[in-house]
């Protein structure tokens, strides 16, 4: 390429992963989605590494789960100890925007202060975007702090403001972070308001196997829910076709991702904060510079890794700090790369827990209200999930507790604690889940091994 390559992460808020074609929707609700990962690099199994917005943004801006970040919960700043993503990008010539939801200052309303934006140089955004903005009200504030009103249904708003900048950034190389905040609810009336027209088509049609188990909201809200996601994906589609009439797609990688699921008040009283896959699995692609023809990844990617791939794709040093990986060793099909085996997520607000998900097991810990301290961790956890996702991929036997798997929960469990030795953070007691026979066959020691659990050589943790 001939510069250093542009980067534009599109990032959605609350999208399932079920949402894609390639993940069997049957709806073609992201046809952009499904060609542009075809013909870049599709991971297929992408976690995110908390279910709430604010955490999960932190994990995006420095690199560190949420639990060592700080923030572990909605409401607490992003940290100024530790550099955020956008320093690298800046100290490396790049120029570094920000357009849309934040989540990661004080205000609730009005601008976000200019040291609390987390170093990026130009602003166009909103803390958060669902209290500042409806529908067809788009309200974001500059560089000044002065209320901009941008036109149109509020995913096409954003999506020109990012068209026009990156048509005044064609000779600079940028790191544009686009943030929408579609498909999430609308807060102030708890509904899915998509498009004039888009929730009719919808309505009625094809559901998730888990929500038409469940129920929760979705008969209520998934028309218009899907009807947000097609948008986004026409959105998706303009920026690609943007970057091709400006002869630009050559050298902008394009990431897309989300910040956690949906799980449609089936798993608790509102829409994420689960360990489910309904919370946890999201759609993930990279397009462009290293990514062009890279296939279809299915190891076990989480949110946490997207820093540190990021820097390398633009040939920045990766910091120490930073917990996850790249997945570039990935793409280029080193044999001497040892990807980990699961992926570590911890929750938060709903309860206080943590967890693994391999790519056969789930397996979840929460803690007490008298447990939890007050950094969003606890001394003492005890056993909540165990789901096998091979036999029950819609989770909906949770085995913990179940005595035929007693000695998988505790390989899992050492496997979970290793995680916390990963962190340097003390060792909580983890209590066993209440025994219960599921009359379900044991799983043998031989199996355990075969499938590569061992408790004296856990596998290497992001």
């Amino acid at each position: 390429m001939s510069k250093q390559s542009n980067i534009i992460v599109f990032f959605t808020d609350q999208q399932r992963w079920d949402c894609s074609g390639l993940h069997g929707n049957p709806l073609d609700l992201m046809p952009n989605f499904d060609r542009v990962a075809q013909a870049g690099t599709h991971v297929s199994k992408f976690f995110t590494c908390q279910p709430v917005c604010g955490p999960a943004r932190s994990c995006l801006q420095t690199g560190q789960y949420a639990s060592v970040n700080g923030t572990w919960r909605n409401g607490i700043p992003l940290t100024r100890e530790v550099p955020p993503l956008a320093r690298y990008f800046n100290e490396a010539g790049y120029q570094t925007s920000y357009i849309g939801k934040w989540h990661l200052a004080d205000a609730r309303e009005g601008p976000v202060e200019p040291n609390a934006r987390g170093e990026y140089q130009d602003w166009l955004a909103s803390n958060v975007l669902e209290f500042t903005s409806t529908d067809y009200e788009t309200f974001l504030y500059d560089n000044d702090g002065t209320e901009v009103k941008l036109p149109g249904y509020r995913v096409d708003a954003m999506t020109d403001a990012a068209i026009r900048y990156i048509d005044t950034h064609q000779d600079d190389p940028f790191l544009l972070y686009l943030s929408y905040i579609e498909p999430h609810h609308q807060n102030h009336i708890d509904d899915y308001p998509a498009p004039d027209g888009y929730r009719e088509r919808y309505t009625g049609r094809w559901m998730p196997p888990d929500l038409a188990a469940l129920g929760g909201t979705s008969d209520q809200h998934l028309g218009g829910y899907y009807g947000m996601v097609k948008r986004l994906d026409e959105a998706f589609g303009r920026i690609m076709d943007a970057l091709k009439s400006l002869r630009m797609a050559e050298d902008t990688i394009v990431v897309f991702i989300s910040d956690h699921g949906c799980h449609f008040k089936t798993r608790n009283s509102e829409y994420k904060r689960s360990c489910h896959e309904s919370s946890l699995r999201v759609p993930c692609l990279m397009h462009g510079g290293p990514f062009k023809a890279g296939g279809k990844i299915d190891e076990l990617v989480s949110l946490i890794d997207i820093p540190p791939t990021l820097l390398d794709a633009a040939g920045i040093d990766v910091p120490d700090h930073m917990q996850g990986r790249s997945v570039l060793p990935l793409i280029q099909r080193d044999p001497h790369v040892e990807w980990p085996r699961e992926v570590f997520f911890e929750t938060s607000e709903a309860e206080i827990g943590r967890g693994i998900r391999t790519e056969r097991w789930k397996y979840h810990v929460t803690a007490a209200a008298e447990d939890a301290d007050d950094k969003g961790g606890a001394d003492a956890y005890t056993e909540a999930f165990l789901y096998d996702l091979q036999g029950d991929p819609h989770e909906l036997k949770n085995l913990a507790g179940c005595t035929s798997h007693r000695e998988l929960s505790d390989i899992l469990k050492e496997r979970l604690l290793a995680r916390f030795d990963a962190l340097g953070q003390p060792r909580p007691t983890i209590r066993d889940a209440e025994p219960f026979n599921g009359g379900q066959r044991s799983v043998s020691l031989g199996e355990l091994e075969s499938l590569g659990f061992s408790v004296d050589s856990p596998s290497a943790g992001h």
